[in-house]
C-alpha cells in the first residue's frame, strides 16, 4: 500500500485554464511553461520524500524520469517499480515479482505530482498565488502555491522555481491525510535523443514476466 501511495502521488493532469490566477504567479509560470515546451525531451534525477509530522513517518527514495511529449518513463529502484507510458498505454513493471500491469493512460488522473506534466501543473483547475522567495539548495527561488478548485486528495501544491533559469527545482504536495510529498529535482538534461520505444515496455527483454492486461 505504501508503494502505491508513493507512486500515485506522482500522477496529475495538464491542460490550459485561466481562472483565478495571481498575475505575478501567472507571469512566472508562463515563462516556465514556455521554456520547457521548447525542449524535445527532458531527463531529470529526483529525490522523493514522504513526511507526516503527526506520525513522524519519513521515507526518501531516489529515481529519474524521462519526458517526451505525452510519453514518460519513471524509474524508482528503491520501490521496485518502473513505469512506462507512451501517452496511450501505461506499463507498471514490478521488478521484485517480475510482473507488469498494463492500463490505459489516464490524462484525468487525480493524483498529485505527475512527472510527465510537472511543468504545466498550474494550467487547469488551480488557483495560484505568489508567496515570495526562498533559497533551495543555495538557489534563489520563487515560491508559488497552487490550490485545487475542485475537491482533491491533496489540499495544495507548492512550486519552487529557480529565479535565474525558470526551472522547477522542488514541488511539495500536501495531502488531506497529513502526508506531505516532496519532489526535489536535479541534474536536468534536455534534448537528448530518446526513441519512442524507450517509453514502451518490451516483454521480450524480461523472460517469464507475468503480464496483467487490465485495459
Amino acid at each position: 500500500m505504501k508503494r502505491l501511495l508513493l507512486i500515485s502521488s506522482l500522477l496529475l493532469i495538464t491542460c490550459i485554464g485561466m481562472a483565478a490566477q495571481d498575475p505575478k504567479a501567472k507571469e512566472i509560470l508562463d515563462k516556465v511553461s514556455n521554456i520547457n515546451r521548447n525542449f524535445k525531451t527532458i531527463q531529470i534525477d529526483f529525490t522523493f520524500t514522504l513526511n507526516n509530522p503527526k506520525t513522524k513517518a519519513s521515507e526518501t527514495n531516489t529515481g529519474w524520469v524521462a519526458l517526451k511529449g505525452k510519453s514518460y518513463r519513471l524509474h524508482m529502484p528503491a520501490l521496485g517499480m518502473d513505469v512506462y507510458s507512451d501517452g496511450k498505454t501505461t506499463w507498471s513493471f514490478l521488478t521484485a515479482s517480475n510482473e507488469v500491469n498494463i492500463t490505459e493512460a489516464d490524462p484525468e488522473s487525480d493524483a498529485a505530482l505527475n512527472p510527465a506534466n510537472l511543468f504545466t501543473i498550474y494550467e487547469k483547475g488551480f488557483r495560484n498565488t505568489y508567496i515570495g522567495e526562498e533559497n533551495v539548495a543555495g538557489k534563489p527561488s520563487f515560491v508559488i502555491e497552487l490550490v485545487p478548485e475542485a475537491k482533491k486528495e491533496y489540499t495544495k501544491v507548492r512550486l519552487y522555481i529557480d529565479k535565474s533559469k525558470y526551472e522547477i527545482n522542488k514541488a511539495i504536495s500536501y495531502n488531506k491525510d497529513g502526508n506531505a510529498y516532496t519532489l526535489t529535482l536535479k541534474n536536468m538534461k534536455t534534448n537528448q535523443i530518446l526513441a519512442d520505444d524507450f517509453f514502451k515496455f518490451n516483454p521480450a527483454k524480461f523472460p517469464k514476466v507475468q503480464i496483467n492486461d487490465m485495459r
